[in-house]
């Protein structure tokens, strides 16, 4: 990954992060979009992982 590439995308109302070519990411509203360098970046600014192409990651956060 080159410095500064956007790798993933989030819903800036649900607070929801994932990949960028995630069906239910397309489906968001222009207006809700917001993007990150990494996952860490999503996490530290308080998003949660999809549960649709972050699954395994989404069931993780689900336990905590």
């Amino acid at each position: 990954m080159a410095a500064g590439q956007i790798t993933f995308g989030g819903n800036r109302k649900l607070k929801i992060y994932g990949t960028l070519d995630c069906k239910s990411g397309k489906r968001m509203k222009v207006q809700r979009r917001v993007f990150f360098v990494g996952e860490t970046e999503a996490v530290q600014c308080g998003y949660r992982p999809c549960g649709h192409c972050l699954r395994e990651k989404y069931q993780a956060w689900r336990r905590h």
